[in-house]
């Protein structure tokens, strides 16, 4: 499992640019939160060999999946969550766990990481209600 500033990444597969070349559903991991994004720790290896390689021959875009086999099962089953389920429980989960670690946090008495978790949670918050919104 994969976090970031105190939230579980989501996973999902999306487009990532090196230098002048995209390179299409490479298995990724966000950050709900801060909305940090890095490759997949399982194909790290191989998106940069492959984006190097695509660089180097002027290739202006590539499909990660035409030259990496990946299994779409099991890469992503250390993620709490994955793009493709509803945002809307996705968000509530993230707010679940953070509020699970306030209570660590608060127990503990590490006055910076409960605050850190606040600040998550505002955030979190307001994804909520817009996302509460948009429902409607």
């Amino acid at each position: 499992m994969s976090y970031c500033c105190g939230a579980s990444m989501v996973g999902t597969k999306g487009t990532l640019k090196h230098y002048r070349t995209q390179v299409h559903n490479v298995p990724l991991l966000f950050c709900p939160v801060c909305h940090r994004v890095e490759v997949h720790y399982k194909v790290e290896n191989e998106y940069e060999i492959l984006a190097e390689y695509a660089h180097g021959d002027g290739a202006t875009e590539i499909d990660f999946q035409d030259y990496v086999m990946d299994d779409d099962d099991t890469i992503f089953e250390n993620t709490i969550n994955r793009e493709s389920e509803d945002p809307y429980e996705i968000i509530q989960r993230q707010i679940d766990m953070a509020l699970d670690l306030l209570t660590v946090a608060k127990q503990t008495k590490d006055e910076k990481w409960e605050g850190d978790l606040k600040r998550r949670l505002a955030v979190m918050s307001q994804r909520k209600i817009k996302l509460q919104h948009n429902k409607r």
